[in-house]
């Protein structure tokens, strides 16, 4: 007898609910490191860009112009197989011969990092200019430290002008964790694929894989459309 649709996505162990369920957990675990990482890049890369130095603007430049034109993709495969080399290298100069492999789920959020830090360089960049000298020269001129002005001006008013953007490269990070299965990661579109050559169903569950990814990037979509309303309140006011 031919397993119904409830059948195949019961939380049992014949169904494939609870690993679709883990393979998701997976995959917001990735994007969540690797968008977390990537504000680290992002803001290291607009202070570069930002720096008074023409070489230290250079390099800043260099980062965002490679990581933004090359296909995702293949940051994964040259990190995950570049840096599976350099280790095994090490490993056999050392006196330990064989080949080692990088973990995939490092490996992944640190391409998913590197690569979404050089959207949110421009986004963080970006929401700096905005932002109005008046009230910067006005803290300056009152004695505020740097690291006050930073925590009480700087910041909140750049997050506020760049959470717009950042919202969207967070969603574009939450779908690049597809690509991770290339490496072996078992996050969602893998186990999904693993399911449907398994059941012979394979409409329905990339359609439930779908379904899940619209669900996850809604409600996180939702929390951040909440943050810039909160940022947003003492403006309006």
């Amino acid at each position: 007898m031919t397993p119904g649709m409830f059948d195949l996505l019961d939380f049992g162990p014949q169904g494939w609910g609870l690993p679709l369920l883990q393979a998701a957990g997976i995959t917001i675990a990735a994007a969540l490191c690797g968008f977390l990482l990537g504000s680290i890049f992002g803001l290291g890369g607009a202070a570069l860009k930002l720096a008074r130095a023409p070489w230290l603007r250079l390099i800043g430049q260099a980062y965002t112009t490679v990581f933004r034109g090359v296909p995702e993709i293949l940051v994964v495969y040259l990190f995950y197989f570049g840096g599976s080399m350099v280790l095994t290298a090490a490993m056999n100069t050392g006196g330990f011969p064989g080949f080692y492999s990088l973990p995939s789920f490092v490996i992944g959020v640190f391409a998913v990092g590197i690569v979404s830090g050089a959207y949110q360089t421009e986004a963080y960049r970006s929401a700096y200019l905005r932002l109005d000298r008046g009230q910067i020269e006005a803290a300056a001129s009152c004695g505020m430290s740097k690291f006050l002005l930073l925590r009480r001006i700087i910041a909140p008013q750049t997050l506020r002008f760049a959470l717009p953007a950042l919202g969207n490269i967070w969603q574009s990070a939450l779908k690049e964790t597809s690509l991770l299965s290339v490496i072996g990661l078992t996050e969602l579109l893998r186990q999904a694929g693993t399911a449907a050559g398994s059941t012979r169903q394979p409409l329905l569950f990339y359609a439930i894989a779908a379904a899940m990814f619209l669900v996850i990037g809604r409600c996180t979509g939702a929390l951040l459309n909440r943050m810039e309303n909160h940022l947003a309140k003492p403006w309006r006011r």
